[in-house]
């Protein structure tokens, strides 16, 4: 199951504005990942999947480990990177290592909101993937509200597709991640998104 997509951009309150305007909802602050060099905003996409908008941290100016290095070069707005939900983060690196990947984790991540409440999961990220588009895996903490359930609400996810050179190879790794995903065959490697929203469709790409 998808749980969210990260849309990695330039500057944070910029692309708030403008997703405001696109799509006739406004993303909310989500809040700051301290040491990690970012902070994000967030949109519902429906049930327990999310848009998350994430950008560096104007604030945090030598973070102990920057989450998504290529958001330094990012000149545009684009998709950079998804998750999926698992039940069981042991499991779902388990079935990495048999893949043949590397997994790192399970990490601990933590964030707290402007409401002062903290958000708990876990995540398991797969080093030197043989093949890019591979996602990132997520469990939330029990006691943790799914951002998805109080981001503002009004878009609907209608359609991921990963666009790849040799999408069989990437359908073969993902069948093995135990990961269904839309994959089509492209010059180069592609995450899209086609949303529902109050303002009609919109692709982020």
């Amino acid at each position: 199951m998808i749980d969210h997509l990260i849309y990695g951009v330039p500057d944070l309150p910029k692309a708030i504005d403008a997703l405001a305007r696109q799509t006739g909802v406004c993303p909310r602050h989500g809040g700051r990942h301290p040491d990690r060099g970012t902070h994000n905003a967030l949109l519902s996409l429906g049930h327990r999947q999310y848009l998350e908008i994430i950008a560096l941290d104007p604030e945090q100016t030598n973070p102990a480990a920057l989450l998504f290095p290529e958001l330094r070069h990012l000149v545009a707005p684009a998709l950079i990177g998804w998750a999926s939900a698992v039940t069981n983060i042991e499991a779902a690196r388990d079935r990495v290592r048999a893949a043949g990947l590397r997994p790192i984790g399970p990490l601990d991540g933590a964030r707290a909101t402007a409401e002062g409440k903290v958000l708990r999961w876990q995540t398991l990220r797969i080093a030197d993937p043989r093949l890019a588009l591979l996602p990132f895996f997520i469990t939330w903490d029990a006691m943790t509200v799914h951002p998805a359930a109080d981001s503002p609400a009004g878009c609907r996810l209608a359609a991921l597709e990963l666009t790849h050179p040799d999408p069989e190879a990437l359908r073969r790794v993902l069948r093995e991640l135990g990961v269904t995903v839309t994959i089509a065959a492209g010059p180069r490697p592609q995450l899209t998104a086609r949303l529902e929203t109050p303002n009609g469709g919109l692709t982020l790409v």
